[in-house]
């Protein structure tokens, strides 16, 4: 069997375990054993190995991305790939936010359902600091004063502004220290690369157990009590899927949207499985250069940046999140006050960790802002699981297609950037 129909068997076999066991032992103690001292460990553990990369194939990706570019191509993919992500992401939310408007998945939500946001509360982290959505907040936040600290805490884009101001260092430095420097990171990345061949291979057993814990303890009845809201978060997500990203891809990147979607079929179950962006970086990664077949200079820039930057599927689900809790406690949103949403649901999209739930606190941060009740997110946290799953999907999904976008037109390997330029298409 190939790596993604593993994936695919470890997914079902989880998925239906799961189901099996609450129906059958419901919240019995031997079932809330198995999943907290066996199953859920197991589940994170293979989630730690894959986030543990992270930080070293990133940073040395992209400096040595960096490195094998002509630096006046730093500027143009950079722009590109900005460009592509504020417009595609602003595509999302406004669809997400048209949705929700016609269809209304809050209007006339249950007092039993509002009781129980107040349960789950606890378990969320706290909103980021204050001022993080001003655009020049925002710009500030993103250069780390320390790229140490900023890698210990998680600060993605922080690592990563300090990875192309240090690549564009190395590149510019032509001393026999810096091509050795060049040639360890160069190391480091295939020593990472190796090393997670050797996790994948534990894939289908990491996502049987996740998807266990998950099913065994919140079981089908939660889904169906907010069946409406995952629809619209579901319908919204396979729209600009395969709907915005098959148009991308035929007329920006010059494929096929078919083979294009064939092509990353292992991308978007490690996606969907992991629903970390950040862990399957390495996996996209290997797919854009393995199976797409885009210049490995473009693909770690555009894939790099982009695992922390174009959350296309983040930002729609925090714009969807945020009317729904409005509509279900009854606040009222102005055209003025849902574009100021939109807004900062695309600027959160750039800045929100690429981690399971690393949305949360920013839906938090919104609700504050329109005065609608916080303890409203303990209505989706038993869903946000499967909903983090599938707008992970299509964050992955996103970095790839803006990647054969930008690569369209681009040098390939070895050919220096004045000679003509072939376009493939599908």
């Amino acid at each position: 069997m190939k790596a993604h129909q593993k994936m695919l068997v470890g997914i079902i076999a989880g998925t239906v375990a799961g189901l099996v066991a609450h129906s059958l032992a419901g919240d019995a103690a031997w079932l809330s054993w198995v999943v907290t001292n066996i199953t859920e460990p197991l589940g994170k553990v293979f989630i730690r190995l894959l986030i543990m990369m992270v930080m070293p194939l990133l940073f040395s990706a992209l400096v040595i991305g960096v490195c094998e570019l002509d630096l006046r191509q730093i500027g143009r993919l950079g722009l590109k790939t900005l460009a592509y992500t504020v417009a595609f992401s602003t595509i999302a939310v406004v669809l997400g936010l048209v949705l929700v408007n016609m269809l209304q998945p809050g209007v006339g939500f249950s007092e039993e359902a509002r009781a129980s946001a107040a349960k789950n509360t606890s378990t969320v982290k706290a909103a980021p600091r204050p001022g993080s959505t001003a655009p020049a907040g925002i710009l500030v936040g993103m250069v780390p004063d320390n790229p140490l600290r900023a890698a210990a805490e998680g600060d993605i884009i922080g690592v990563i502004i300090f990875a192309l101001i240090f690549g564009a260092g190395l590149a510019l430095t032509r001393t026999p220290g810096a091509l050795r420097l060049r040639e360890m990171l160069q190391g480091l990345y295939d020593v990472m690369m190796r090393l997670i061949d050797g996790v994948l291979r534990l894939a289908p057993f990491g996502v049987a157990a996740l998807l266990f814990s998950v099913m065994a303890q919140l079981g089908v009845q939660v889904l169906g009590s907010i069946l409406a809201y995952v629809a619209v978060v579901v319908l919204a997500l396979g729209l600009h899927m395969f709907g915005v990203y098959s148009l991308s891809v035929r007329f920006l990147g010059g494929r096929n949207p078919l083979t294009f979607f064939r092509d990353i079929r292992l991308a978007m179950a490690t996606a969907f499985s992991t629903a970390s962006s950040n862990a399957t970086l390495p996996t996209a990664l290997k797919v854009a250069e393995e199976n797409l077949r885009l210049p490995r200079h473009v693909s770690r820039f555009v894939l790099t940046a982009g695992a922390a930057m174009n959350q296309n599927g983040t930002a729609l689900f925090e714009g969807v999140t945020v009317l729904f809790l409005a509509q279900v406690y009854a606040v009222p949103l102005s055209l003025a006050d849902q574009a100021q949403i939109m807004f900062i649901c695309v600027l959160a999209g750039i800045g929100t960790a690429g981690v399971p739930a690393g949305s949360l606190p920013v839906v938090l941060m919104i609700l504050g802002i329109f005065k609608i009740p916080t303890e409203g997110i303990g209505l989706i946290l038993g869903v946000d699981r499967f909903l983090d799953m599938c707008r992970t999907t299509l964050n992955v999904s996103g970095d790839l297609a803006a990647a054969l976008y930008v690569a369209r037109g681009e040098p390939s390997e070895g050919q220096s950037p004045g000679e003509p330029v072939e376009s493939s298409s599908g």
